[in-house]
């Protein structure tokens, strides 16, 4: 009897698994499940406690969603990648191995990583790959001159028209199989820093996602445009902490938004969440199109010319939410007391520390995954690089938000800073962006600190550094 193993990263579901669905398709071959966890390379990569924790909490639900179809799922601790090749190998060896499936994940490390074990198992074992975490495979949406995207509109009108032309399907989850029992023993705690996750914004488990899922399209995705950008208001899906592990699958979202509203390819109702689906597509391509972008590097090369603030002193305020800009404030302690932030938000608070504070993007970028409960590599140096002007969008550099500005069109009266401010529960609306501004006219003093710094200041500062920067690229080209 051949023996079959699902090799599961970041996808722990049981629905619309194309790896474990191509391992279950023999129906006399024994399949087992192995997830590896490796406590080094996550604090290499700089993985937050909440997501060390939403991955422990969703193992056990995958240990019990196999355990009933009868898959025995291994999770076993090793150090790193490199210690990942060699246990493989051996557990192969063991297992009397025949077949490995997993899914593809396109950072460089992880790349590596898989070609390292294919060339490892190469006489003894079959393995096969799936292109399970993106609706399409990268390098199946590029130009005419055969090239990936580099601005995000083209990207998305070539995908959707991608799209038209046939749907990715989603596969059913495998059948329980007869094998014989196995011990169906407890998860061993990871030698990894856990913090606990708010089950109110994200319950554990396949079936919750899928219920939250089916909830948001049915309802609050028709409001979708008009609410996204308002963090008082619960207008967004709350579902990419499930897509950043794997709990859910695009396809998943893909189908359950067209089956609710079947115009939303055509630019009807679903739309605009469907082209966030597409952003998140289009950051994966690009990493593999553009492998640089694992390792720190900006997608315009003159941009590294910045010469970037060394002040530690702001960047610590930034961090604990004391910048004294009240909308960036309240997003920074939402994302300290949640591991999650407003998409909105993330924009604001990123722009403020690049272009206000002229500090490196790539301190933000760590210090996000460090706290995030949805680290996704590609999404989290896409949007950053976003917000620095150092990436793949077509807006020039000199797009600096005001925080002020940002604070006044999207929580005009202050609802979502109170909810992360209580100090500032008694300015009224009409100051509540600028605290400072009221508490000298009343004559008070707020346990809230002044504005860290002059934002007109700051934003001819960051242009003029821009421009210095800009200014080798300029001259080479007239030479």
């Amino acid at each position: 009897m051949a023996t079959h193993l699902v090799w599961f990263r970041n996808d722990l579901r049981a629905n619309d698994n194309l790896a474990l669905a191509a391992a279950c398709r023999d129906p006399e071959a024994k399949v087992i499940g192995l997830y590896i966890v490796t406590p080094q390379q996550w604090r290499q990569h700089g993985m937050s406690a909440r997501q060390a924790e939403f991955i422990w909490q969703h193992l056990q639900s995958l240990h019990s969603a196999l355990a009933l179809r009868g898959i025995e799922l291994f999770i076993p601790q090793v150090d790193d990648f490199d210690d990942t090749v060699k246990y493989l190998k051996i557990f192969c060896e063991k297992q009397c191995v025949d077949a490995l499936f997993y899914n593809y994940q396109y950072e460089l490390n992880e790349r590596q990583r898989d070609a390292a074990v294919e060339s490892s198992l190469v006489y003894e074992v079959v393995c096969q790959g799936f292109d399970d975490s993106v609706l399409l495979p990268p390098g199946s949406v590029i130009t005419g001159n055969h090239e990936m995207y580099k601005v995000f509109t083209p990207f998305s009108k070539a995908f959707i028209k991608r799209l038209r032309e046939g749907l990715p399907e989603c596969v059913a989850p495998p059948k329980a199989r007869e094998v014989t029992l196995f011990d169906s023993e407890n998860i061993s705690e990871f030698d990894y820093p856990r913090q606990p996750v708010d089950l109110n914004l994200f319950p554990i488990g396949e079936q919750q996602a899928i219920k939250q899922l089916r909830q948001f399209c049915r309802q609050a995705v028709v409001e979708y445009e008009q609410q996204r950008d308002f963090p008082a208001v619960d207008g967004t899906s709350r579902l990419s902490a499930y897509l950043a592990i794997g709990v859910l699958s695009p396809r998943q979202c893909l189908h359950r938004l067209l089956k609710e509203h079947p115009q939303a390819l055509d630019g009807g109702k679903g739309a605009v969440w469907l082209n966030e689906l597409i952003w998140r597509e289009f950051y994966r391509h690009l990493l593999v199109a553009y492998p640089k972008l694992c390792r720190h590097q900006p997608f315009i090369p003159w941009t590294d010319n910045v010469i970037w603030r060394q002040d530690e002193q702001q960047f610590i305020a930034w961090q604990q939410g004391q910048t004294g800009f009240p909308i960036v404030d309240a997003a920074m302690r939402q994302l300290h007391t949640t591991g999650w932030m407003h998409n909105r938000l993330r924009m604001v608070v990123a722009s403020f520390l690049v272009k206000d504070l002229l500090i490196d993007w790539r301190q933000g970028e760590r210090y996000f995954m460090s706290q995030l409960i949805d680290g996704d590599l590609a999404a989290n140096n896409g949007g950053w690089q976003w917000a620095a002007s150092t990436g793949t969008d077509a807006a020039p550099y000199f797009r600096i938000f005001n925080p002020t500005t940002q604070g006044e069109r999207f929580d005009g009266k202050g609802e979502f800073i109170r909810q992360w401010l209580p100090e500032l529960a008694v300015v009224p609306d009409k100051y509540i962006q600028t605290p400072w501004v009221w508490a000298e006219k009343q004559q008070l003093t707020l346990d809230y600190p002044q504005p860290i710094v002059d934002h007109k200041q700051a934003r001819i500062a960051t242009l003029a550094a821009y421009e210095v920067a800009r200014k080798p690229e300029e001259n080479e080209h007239e030479k």
